[in-house]
């Protein structure tokens, strides 16, 4: 699978660490990706709204509604540009008044139990089920709790590619690789055919 495991936050440009502003954006790249809209698209987005400056809560929940819109847009991020401002601009207040701006403090509330980070990161206006998965797929990089995260999505790639569907014998199989590349190649196998149809011509 290498070449395929690159995270959707490296592709966003996020250096991702456990400090506030990396784990916002990628928050925030979970929200875009969790649409129904080419990746690429949520990715180019993401892109655009850190360039305007809005990397965190605070400064999200500042910006008003046409500068979140125009971000979207120059990200190509049309088809819901409207409704995700609008839920950008809540999700940053809550996230400022609930936890100080700093989704650390999400996690330490979800005292290392995985299944209480999907819960709680799911009250975060436009990130429901499939927004969650995303980020805790992302996230395993820097929260070690929560490896192995491989969801249904992840799952479903190793299946195309013939691999056990147990998320430990995935992450024994994948040996000293990053969990999150793991993860992000699996579900670009359970995405696009041509990914499944490379990796099963290396193996063979």
């Amino acid at each position: 699978m290498r070449g395929h495991g690159r995270t959707y936050a490296a592709e966003a440009g996020i250096r991702l660490k456990d400090t506030p502003q990396p784990l916002y954006r990628l928050l925030v790249l979970a929200v875009l990706l969790s649409a129904r809209i080419r990746a690429s698209v949520a990715v180019a987005a993401a892109r655009e709204l850190s360039e305007a400056g809005l990397r965190d809560p605070e400064r999200m929940a500042d910006a008003d509604w046409q500068q979140r819109v125009d971000a979207l847009g120059r990200g190509g991020y049309r088809r819901y540009d409207e409704r995700t401002a609008t839920l950008l601009g809540e999700g940053a207040r809550m996230v400022q008044g609930r936890w100080g701006g700093d989704l650390r403090r999400l996690r330490e509330e979800a005292g290392g139990d995985t299944a209480a980070l999907r819960r709680l990161l799911q009250e975060v206006p436009g990130l429901g089920p499939v927004g969650a998965d995303i980020f805790l797929r992302e996230v395993q990089q820097v929260w070690p709790e929560t490896v192995p995260y491989l969801d249904r999505k992840a799952l479903s790639g190793a299946e195309r590619l013939h691999l056990p569907k147990d998320p430990d014998a995935l992450v024994e199989l994948a040996g000293e690789g990053e969990p999150a590349s793991l993860a992000a190649a699996l579900v670009r196998a359970s995405l696009d055919k041509a990914v499944v149809e490379d990796c099963l011509s290396r193996a063979g």
